[in-house]
């Protein structure tokens, strides 16, 4: 497992498209990947579907994430214990291959997401919680805009 720090990484995947903020497809091999950012929790978007009304930030959450992994970001995929969901989705640390950024600990510190550590897949769940306590603090993001 790759530790949370900046500089490049190999690539194994390349983003093809922001789901909402914690979801992505990326190309694996040849073939798209729904892929689920692990240790991680955006507010939810709209869902036409179901009816579902978005959640506060949710569109701001997926924005961002948009910003980090724009369409043909190269990635490194790196799984925990458990490697899919029970939708079938792959349960991944995300890191930017050009400077390492590692994403999901991003999201959650900028305010956009809260952490989620589902069992087995702790690895990184104690930096998630600093990351969120040092957004909380910062007043940064969801903490500021959904406060209340």
């Amino acid at each position: 497992m790759t530790a949370p720090t900046a500089g490049p990484v190999e690539a194994n995947a390349v983003v093809d498209f922001v789901v909402d903020g914690d979801t992505i497809d990326v190309i694996v091999d040849g073939r798209e990947e729904r892929v689920r950012l692990t240790g991680i929790d955006t507010p939810e978007l709209a869902r036409r579907d179901t009816g579902a009304t978005a959640e506060c930030f949710g569109e701001e959450a997926t924005a961002f994430t948009t910003s980090l992994l724009p369409i043909g970001t190269p990635v490194r995929l790196e799984r925990d214990v458990e490697g899919r969901d029970d939708y079938g989705r792959l349960l991944a640390y995300v890191y930017r291959a050009d400077d390492g950024i590692f994403v999901n600990y991003e999201i959650v510190r900028q305010g956009y997401a809260l952490p989620l550590t589902i069992p087995p897949n702790v690895t990184f769940s104690e930096l998630m919680v600093d990351a969120a306590r040092a957004a909380e603090a910062d007043d940064a993001g969801l903490w500021s805009a959904c406060a209340g």
